[in-house]
């Protein structure tokens, strides 16, 4: 006598038996096993991540003073503080020349720096360690050193004093008009040695082949770095600009705090460092938030405009 069919063993949707009874049974067990070891990963992110993103949002609706005080809705008027304010303008402009004088400037000496690299010259693996060098300092480590360097009294001023440039001799820090400069120019000693590290590694797996037959053209250095290996690695060029936008939007108020503290005045005053600033040292994190939610804004355009320039065309 043959044993009835339970609904489990029939394919599903057609009401006849199914070959391999056992399928369904095994695709769920699967199916928690999956959820299982992908929760905590969710929960984390969904926690750390996303929670913190929306809170943001609602904290930039508020008028609250910090951690002890009651917070109260204040609609849209953060927003309306901060488009009127002279400072968050000041600097909006500080970051946009930021931005435009440090993405040309490190993206490509870095992409050239490693494709020097992959030529693998003499040394080139003490060149390796010089370059990567920067990226094993901590933030406060350098900011200390930078911060001695360009003093009135420093390396910088001591060499100019030195080669008979006095009249180059400034306050470098203290001086409106040199501060982001200075700012700017650490960032990029910072990051130019890692990115052309990431570079190389990135062209150090391009087939020397291609590189050999433009040679046998007759193609020099400087073409074969620009004509072949740049549209090769065009998407990994886009990424490493992308990740340097991010940086330079976002996470560079750590060496203005360190190095200027946005001053003298404004001049280097920069957007996340006015989110920290109106946060922590006056108090005002509705309207802090408010500048972190256009500041957010501002990435998500750069990326996708960056995205859209060195998107492959084939």
């Amino acid at each position: 006598m043959t044993a009835p069919l339970i609904e489990s063993d029939l394919a599903p949707g057609t009401g006849v038996p199914d070959p391999r009874p056992g399928r369904s049974r095994r695709q769920r067990a699967d199916n928690i096993t999956v959820a299982a070891f992908s929760a905590p990963s969710v929960i984390w992110y969904v926690v750390f991540t996303i929670g913190p993103m929306i809170a943001i949002f609602v904290i930039s609706l508020l008028s609250w003073s910090g951690f002890l005080a009651t917070p109260s809705w204040a609609g849209f008027d953060n927003y309306r503080r901060v488009f009127t304010d002279p400072v968050f303008w000041t600097a909006a402009r500080n970051t946009v020349v930021q931005i435009a004088i440090s993405l040309p400037v490190m993206i490509p000496l870095a992409f050239m720096l490693g494709y020097y690299v992959t030529l693998k010259p003499r040394f080139h693996r003490l060149l390796r360690v010089v370059l990567f060098t920067p990226a094993l300092l901590s933030l406060s480590a350098m900011g200390t050193v930078f911060y001695a360097i360009f003093q009135p009294t420093g390396m910088v001023n001591s060499a100019l004093e030195t080669l008979g440039l006095d009249s180059w001799a400034t306050p470098w820090l203290a001086n409106p008009s040199t501060a982001l400069f200075t700012v700017i120019v650490v960032g990029l000693w910072s990051g130019i040695g890692y990115t052309a590290i990431l570079f190389s590694a990135r062209m150090a797996s391009v087939s020397t082949d291609i590189y050999e037959a433009a040679e046998l053209d007759g193609c020099g250095h400087w073409k074969r770095m620009w004509s072949i290996g740049y549209p090769v690695i065009k998407d990994y060029f886009g990424v490493l600009t992308m990740l340097q936008f991010l940086w330079t939007v976002f996470a560079s108020a750590g060496m203005v705090l360190l190095l200027t503290n946005g001053g003298p005045g404004n001049s280097s005053t920069t957007l996340s460092f006015l989110v920290y600033e109106k946060a922590f040292v006056q108090s005002q994190v509705g309207y802090s938030q408010a500048v972190g939610v256009i500041l957010f804004a501002v990435g998500v355009v750069g990326l996708l405009t960056i995205r859209r320039a060195f998107r492959p065309s084939y």
